[in-house]
């Protein structure tokens, strides 16, 4: 039989989800964006609104007003952030299993048979979920949040953030197959033909989820840079070309580092090994399962997993954009970073 303090702790969670969802405050705050800025059109055909100097299509600023009144991180909590398409789904798996790498050889790892971000929720969106879909009491979220929008708790708690950038040339055309491939339904038909001529120059514009992308850059980088201890700034490329490294270098910086035995076991290459895009992209579940987008609970849009899943490759641009693209972008970037000390044609610096 259920105890009485079980059941008031049931209630007050009904209670405390059902004020969170109808939180007219935020309802409010929605309505004035709306109406104060036009929305404006980028590459996904649908309406993007400012906000914090940032584009948002209006599930996600719905989220992260809702996150930024109501999310309280767990103790050493770690927040997994990224401009969209730069690897989110490969870093979610690693983290993760760097979390739980005692279980990294099981066959149940949750890994085997869910998606990463089924394994990792994102503050924006699943947050707003009446309950988890994944509750291994693994401290681990994931958040597309510029850094001037994170959550107060966020910034307030020393939560370590781990934040991964990417090319944004790579960036732009990942986005752009992703976007092709997810909403290829009646309602969405015309992303299908999009040029990609005509989501360069969005992507150029700062047109793009969570843009503009230098932005979105800079402010992570100078926080990491004030706050070195807390926040660990990292590159795709990097983490490609030197995965070991940086997976323990991670370890280290999350609080579970990897013993000198679990070393010797061969346990970060069977992290490595687990989270491969190979593997990742192989299993069943990413072949045929899929996941849903939700609104305040309910449903809103599928994706089959396999759209995450692509090459996963450095310089893949090279492959879909012109030389002049290339240039004009790489000029905007350098221009954009001037004088922040980030850049992307030499890599980041490592500690031996």
């Amino acid at each position: 039989m259920e105890s009485s303090s079980s059941k008031m702790s049931h209630v007050s969670k009904r209670n405390e989800s059902e004020e969170y969802r109808s939180d007219s405050e935020i309802d409010n705050k929605l309505k004035e964006i709306m109406s104060s800025v036009l929305g404006k059109k980028g590459a996904a055909v649908t309406d993007l609104y400012q906000y914090e100097g940032f584009w948002c299509p209006l599930a996600r600023l719905e989220g992260t007003l809702r996150a930024q009144k109501h999310f309280k991180p767990q103790p050493n909590q770690v927040i997994l952030s990224s401009f969209p398409k730069s690897g989110t789904t490969w870093l979610k798996a690693l983290i993760f299993a760097i979390m739980t790498q005692s279980h990294v050889s099981e066959p149940t790892n949750p890994l085997l048979t869910r998606l990463s971000h089924e394994c990792v929720p994102f503050i924006e969106f699943d947050f707003r979920s009446s309950s988890p879909k994944l509750n291994l009491d693994v401290p681990l979220v994931a958040t597309h949040i510029s850094y001037t929008s994170l959550p107060k708790s966020i910034i307030n708690s020393g939560c370590k953030i781990v934040y991964l950038c990417r090319d944004p040339k790579d960036v732009l055309v990942s986005t752009w197959h992703f976007i092709r491939k997810v909403l290829v339904n009646e309602e969405f038909s015309a992303v299908r033909d999009i040029p990609l001529e005509d989501a360069f120059e969005f992507f150029c514009q700062g047109l793009s989820f969570c843009g503009p992308y230098w932005d979105h850059l800079l402010g992570y980088w100078r926080a990491s840079s004030e706050s070195p201890e807390r926040i660990l700034f990292l590159k795709y490329e990097d983490l490609k070309n030197e995965t070991g490294y940086w997976v323990k270098k991670i370890a280290q910086f999350i609080g579970y580092p990897f013993s000198l035995e679990e070393e010797d076991k061969g346990v970060v290459q069977k992290i490595i090994d687990l989270c491969s895009f190979e593997n990742m992209s192989s299993l069943e579940v990413s072949k045929n399962g899929m996941i849903w987008l939700e609104k305040n609970g309910v449903n809103t849009m599928e994706i089959k997993n396999n759209t995450f899943f692509r090459k996963g490759k450095v310089g893949d641009w090279k492959n879909h954009l012109t030389h002049e693209m290339a240039m004009q972008l790489d000029q905007i970037l350098e221009q954009k970073l001037s004088g922040s000390g980030l850049t992307f044609n030499v890599p980041l610096p490592s500690i031996r």
